[in-house]
């Protein structure tokens, strides 16, 4: 399946647990697109941030029931990508400039 760059990576990850990762090892997080690829998604960071990717982990997130009065719902299920960058480079979107 083809998906635009901009369609792979959804929205950036900013949560104490990533700022902990982008501090010690380069790794950024990302909501992806759930049928993305690694390759998709090593491909969309390099062309829309403009640096170099050496590794990509992808993980699925479960839907969590949720409860509102008496009904209840779900959540959808959504992918997570932890992008590796080669050393040095930084993404300045997550720098809070």
């Amino acid at each position: 399946m083809m998906l635009a760059d901009q369609d792979v990576v959804k929205r950036p990850l900013i949560t104490e647990k990533s700022e902990r990762g982008r501090e010690a090892a380069q790794q950024y997080a990302f909501e992806v697109h759930r049928d993305a690829t690694k390759i998709q998604v090593k491909g969309a960071v390099e062309k829309l941030f403009g640096v170099h990717v050496t590794a990509v982990r992808t993980s699925i997130a479960r839907g969590k029931n949720k409860r509102v009065g008496r009904n209840l719902g779900r959540r959808p299920n959504w992918k997570k990508a932890i992008v590796t960058l080669k050393e040095g480079e930084t993404i300045s979107l997550f720098e809070g400039a």
